[in-house]
């Protein structure tokens, strides 16, 4: 069988959407639309299109005028779409009396799952869990009772409804009452039936759903399950299909739960059945809670992974065909591909305390996103008026990334909103990029309260970019008017108007009169904030009312908003009645302000500002169980030791009065072992004492200051990391990340703890801390801090850092004593494990220092050269420069004493000095301005470049990169160090790093040889040439050639020397061709050939650096990483 015509009984997207299916499928289709949305797209997407009489929703909830509609049409078939009729058994009914197929489930399964108390009983009876709740409508009283026997709270739904309407939870029962009025209002007026059941409440539940499609002969397959957990008031906002996070065990038991409920119920056509999984137990478990028997608003999401046309199918269903017929059956089609999310564009906006605004007006900009993997199932378009007469739905953007991650796919998500061009109207899109930004979002931890939870962040508006040409304000869209057009200048222009079109078609409800519209004299309207159906009317005439008094409520689009007074007074007018429909702005009541008696009478008694009330003081003294005067036993135990307490370093690190501290009362999750009262004593912060700040404001100012500091504490479980500590360093890292807040981490502790609360069986390594520290890497300063005992967690978190500053009592390993002995590996003190006597020369260790005094002081130093420039700066002598370097070209010098005399006074902070010695690496000032500095070291191996050194240099230059630091290259190189013992170290690769890193520098690198310029060695410390700097140049003493002059003359003229047979005369000869080279390698002779900027007075070097300084441009300012990381070696 081919239908002749399906006749849409929807408007809309889903019109659209059914329209196209029937289009592919070589099948009519007619559209209806009422008689004020003859303007929707829908209408002509179609082949035709039919006008219902009535106004909006009405309109299309008249089963005998769209059943006329139909066959008036010549079709034989209607289609419900979702909402509306499509779940009412009555119309299905109708349908089949009429001799049109409904393309849909058979009226028992809309029956038997448009009843929610009967489709629970069902659901018991296959053997699918539920929720504890009352299978029947159930009255306020028979709720009330209910409430007593659940802990927690319990949930109110409608019979008859689904998509969030009519539904709310309570968790305090003074509540109830109101929550149940408002239910019933709202499913009386979506579903035509006020009906309400209740069940226990969830309070952290992820909703997934399973979408499974039966056909005439009993065969059921499913299409994988979708998340629906993006909540906003039950009703639902972005959707993501397959479900994010879950073991494959949970979901694949949803699956055949919601295949065997529908097999056994034969059910036919599409339907959803829907479960809650607890993620707040211990144990994630499953209830069944509703099956949506008809297609789902979220079905393109499927569509996309599962690579179905579930429209299609639904219609060639309903046609006859089987699931084999439509080769449905085929078992790749259980096999998603990658994740889709779709988020629902919706006029209106979210407000900070979770309320919505529904917005109208119209369209002056509809420009939808598009390009791979990207759909969007809209019907918008430039000059569209739109109505709060119905659902605020505009469009769904549907995007598809086949990666296996989610993250992509999240981020695809939020860039195809930003391409989203609407204008005119308010709309949410900033509030769904702001959840699809979030990283609870991208992490898969949301739950279906948690936009009511997060509202306040996520109504900001969005921070992130808008990928479309903005509006041009001189283009005329529309006439501008809402309304009638009449003579303004006429008081009573408008309700002549009013008038005229009552007279012309009578209305049902009262109207206000016109003379009401003006208000008694010295009253004040009390309007409607939005455009909507008044639901009741709290006061009358004469009454008095005290401010913030409930007057009205008004619903639009299925939620109730309440109109409070703003003062005192006597109510002197109501303009309309319950039922009638309200505009935006149009005032509902006037009030005359005057006093009032009754109720409650604001006081002027005078407030002691000193007075600490009672709930203010148990906060003080919570807080007090961290504070070190109130550990005195800790604080004693912790200076006999040597050491000092978080707070003290942060007091000395930290700008005064600038800390903040974050989560200060969190406890360990140990409470299966103590008591609350004990845990806040023992374990106060869980170990971590963490904030924000500033750290240098006097230097820098309050912006370039902001930092965070994250310090353990070893008092508490030893520095241990627990659950909670985990946590809340989670908080700190991605706080740090998002806002680009340097980190100093004081990192002595022992690593993961035993002993905290079991949350059941796990894998022990899903801990997102690790991952978030790391990401940190290139984004801000990372500043690694210990004293004392610092093992396994504690220490990876310590060595991602980007320095390391150790006090000489530190010891520093991956594993412990513990660890070690347990690996059958022997038995050592904690001291013996990671001593600074190897930790520091092998390069662990990047500042050694005598304790934590000096610590905090070289942090403080170190994080100044990543703030910006100081004001105060004194220079040496730089005639001193002149005579460092010896006439004589053989004597050493000290390269440290020419890094001193060009830097400002006391601004050298030498960085990993005892590795890697051959050469030197150091961050300075100049006029200022801070610099890194690499230099090769003299005294090692003639400055020669090793493998330990290559490291050293190639990881400063990186860190310098990261940050748009420049550069000083002081150069005095004999080469590459050379024989089998440093080839043993990988010197091939190792020395290299060096070319890599130079060559693909962005940061100005100023090069100055100071002596040597020899070969391939001179070449890795300036990028591999001479012409990767800013500027290159040399002092008087500086030499320069491809090797050793020696080993160029023996290997150049070797013939020649072999010519001369007296060994006298060929040791001449080979001298003089020595000296004449020598004398060529002079600076001053080989500047002849180019490749060098100049020979400069040794004492102009710092007047070279200072000016070169002005000349590059100042860098951009970073709103993401230069480098995804920056190497620990």
């Amino acid at each position: 069988m081919v239908f002749q015509g399906i006749l849409i009984a929807n408007r809309g997207e889903i019109a659209i959407r059914i329209a196209r299916a029937a289009a592919e499928l070589g099948i009519k289709s007619v559209a209806i639309y009422s008689e004020d949305d003859a303007s929707s797209l829908h209408t002509k997407i179609a082949d035709e299109s039919f006008l219902l009489p009535g106004l909006g929703a009405a309109a299309y909830l008249n089963m005998e005028e769209v059943i006329n509609a139909a066959k008036k049409s010549g079709c034989d078939a209607i289609h419900p779409g979702y909402g509306f009729l499509s779940e009412q058994a009555s119309f299905a009914e109708k349908c089949a009396e009429a001799g049109l197929t409904f393309i849909g489930p058979k009226v028992e399964h809309l029956k038997l799952f448009g009843d929610k108390g009967a489709a629970r009983a069902a659901a018991i009876s296959a053997g699918v869990p539920v929720l504890k709740g009352i299978d029947k409508a159930v009255t306020l009283e028979e709720a009330s009772a209910f409430f007593d026997e659940v802990e927690g709270g319990i949930i109110i739904k409608a019979v008859a409804g689904g998509g969030g309407r009519g539904t709310r939870s309570v968790t305090d029962k003074v509540d109830l009452e109101d929550a149940f009025s408002r239910c019933e209002s709202e499913a009386k007026a979506s579903f035509g039936v006020g009906d309400l059941y209740v069940e226990e409440f969830v309070e952290k539940a992820r909703h997934v759903e399973i979408q499974i499609l039966g056909d005439a002969d009993g065969n059921v397959v499913h299409f994988g399950e979708r998340e629906c957990s993006a909540q906003r008031r039950n009703q639902k906002v972005v959707e993501i299909a397959p479900a994010p996070g879950f073991e494959k065990e949970l979901v694949n038991d949803m699956v055949e739960s919601a295949t065997q409920f529908a097999k056994m119920e034969g059910y036919f056509s599409l339907g959803t059945f829907e479960f809650l999984v607890d993620v707040g137990s211990k144990e994630a478990k499953f209830v069944f809670i509703e099956a949506n028997a008809r297609l789902q608003v979220e079905h393109t999401v499927t569509e996309e992974v599962m690579g179905v046309d579930l429209v299609k199918s639904q219609i060639q269903i309903a046609m006859g065909s089987s699931i084999s017929d439509l080769k449905l059956d085929d078992p790749s089609l259980r096999e998603p591909s990658g994740f889709a999310i779709q988020s629902r564009v919706c006029l209106e906006t979210i407000q900070k305390d979770g309320s919505i605004l529904p917005s109208s007006g119209t369209l002056t900009a509809y420009e939808a996103p598009n390009g791979p993997g990207v759909r969007t199932d809209g019907f918008g378009y430039m000059g569209y008026q739109t109505s709060t007469a119905f659902d605020s739905l505009l469009a769904k953007v549907i995007v598809h990334s086949k990666s296996p991650s989610f993250g992509e796919a999240a981020r695809k998500a939020e860039r195809a909103l930003s391409e989203f061009k609407i204008a005119g109207v308010k709309n949410n899109v900033s509030f769904l990029q702001n959840i699809l930004s979030h990283e609870d979002f991208v992490d898969a931890k949301i739950h279906t309260r948690w936009i009511d939870e997060q509202s306040e962040i996520l109504a900001d508006q969005w921070s992130g970019p808008e990928r479309f040409i903005a509006a041009n304000a001189d283009v005329e869209v529309g006439d501008g008017f809402a309304g009638a057009r009449v003579d303004t200048s006429d008081p009573l222009a408008l309700f002549n108007y009013d008038a005229e079109v009552k007279a012309a078609k009578p209305s049902s409800g009262s109207e206000p009169s016109a003379a009401a519209i003006a208000g008694p004299d010295g009253s004040v309207g009390v309007s409607s904030p939005i455009q909507g159906t008044i639901v009741v009317i709290d006061v009358e005439v004469d009454q008095e009312i005290r401010a913030g008094q409930q007057l009205a409520v008004v619903e639009a689009m299925k939620m109730e908003h309440v109109i409070a007074s703003q003062f005192d007074g006597v109510v002197r007018q109501v303009t309309m009645t319950a039922g009638d429909i309200v505009r935006e702005g149009y005032p509902i009541v006037f009030v005359e302000e005057a006093e009032v008696s009754g109720g409650e009478v604001s006081s002027d008694e005078q407030v002691d500002l000193d007075h600490i009330r009672g709930d203010l003081q148990e906060n003080i003294d919570r807080h007090a169980f961290t504070l070190d005067e109130n550990r005195p036993e800790a604080v004693e135990k912790r200076h006999a030791r040597g050491g000092r307490m978080p707070r003290e370093n942060i007091a000395e690190l930290m700008d005064e009065g600038s800390f903040k501290e974050y989560w200060p009362l969190i406890v360990a999750r140990q409470h299966k072992r103590y008591d609350i009262e004990t845990l806040r004593k023992r374990t106060p912060g869980d170990g971590v004492v963490a904030g924000t700040g500033t750290i240098n404001a006097d230097l820098f100012g309050d912006e370039a200051a902001r930092a965070m500091v994250v310090h353990y504490d070893y008092t508490v479980l030893a520095g241990t990391q627990g659950g909670r500590n985990h946590y809340k360093q989670d908080r700190m890292f991605e706080l740090a990340l998002r806002f680009r807040l340097p980190i100093v981490l004081f990192g002595e502790g022992g690593g993961g703890r035993p002993g905290d609360d079991s949350t059941g069986p796990g894998v022990a390594f899903d801990t997102h801390t690790f991952t978030q520290f790391s990401k940190l890497s290139g984004a801000v300063p990372m500043i690694g801090v210990n004293h004392g005992r610092c093992f396994a967690g504690n220490t990876a978190l310590l060595a991602c850092c980007d320095v390391i500053i150790a006090t000489k009592a530190s010891t520093i390993a991956m594993g412990g004593p513990a660890m070690i002995e347990g690996g059958g590996l022997g038995i050592y003190t904690p001291e013996e494990v990671g001593p600074m006597s190897f930790q520091v020369p092998n390069g662990v260790v990047d500042i050694l220092v005598e304790d934590e005094a000096e610590a905090v002081q070289v942090a403080k130093k170190y994080l100044s050269y990543f703030q910006g420039r100081v004001e105060q700066w004194e220079s040496p002598d730089q005639r001193k420069l002149r005579h460092i370097v010896p006439e004589n070209r053989l004597r050493l010098y000290d390269m440290r004493e020419i890094i001193e005399t060009i830097a400002d006074v006391d601004s050298v902070l030498e960085i990993r000095k005892d590795f890697g010695i051959g050469v030197i690496t150091a961050f300075i000032r100049v006029e200022g301005k801070p610099m890194g500095v690499i230099a090769n070291n003299p005294h090692h191996i003639a400055g020669a470049i090793d493998s330990d050194g290559a490291d050293k240099g190639t990881r400063f230059i990186q860190l310098c990169d990261a940050f748009d630091i420049p550069v000083l290259s002081l150069m005095d190189c004999p080469g590459m160090m050379v024989g089998p013992d440093v080839e043993r170290t990988a010197l091939v690769r190792h020395c290299v790093r060096m070319f890599n890193a130079g060559a693909n520098l962005t940061t100005p690198l100023f090069g100055v040889v100071v002596r040597k310029a020899y070969g391939l060695g001179v070449q890795a410390m300036c990028g591999a040439s001479a012409l990767v700097g800013f500027f290159t140049v040399a002092w008087p003493t500086a030499e320069f050639a491809g090797m050793n002059i020696e080993g160029a003359v023996k290997l150049g003229y070797r013939n020649e020397l072999s010519a001369i047979e007296d060994p006298e005369e060929r040791a001449r000869e080979f001298n003089e061709r020595v000296e004449r080279s020598y004398e060529a390698a002079k600076a001053v002779n080989a500047v002849a050939g180019g490749g060098l900027d100049d020979v400069i007075d040794p004492a102009e070097t710092r007047s070279w650096i200072a000016e070169s300084l002005k000349r590059v441009p100042e860098p951009p300012v970073r709103t993401e990483k230069k480098y995804p990381y920056i190497d620990t070696w």
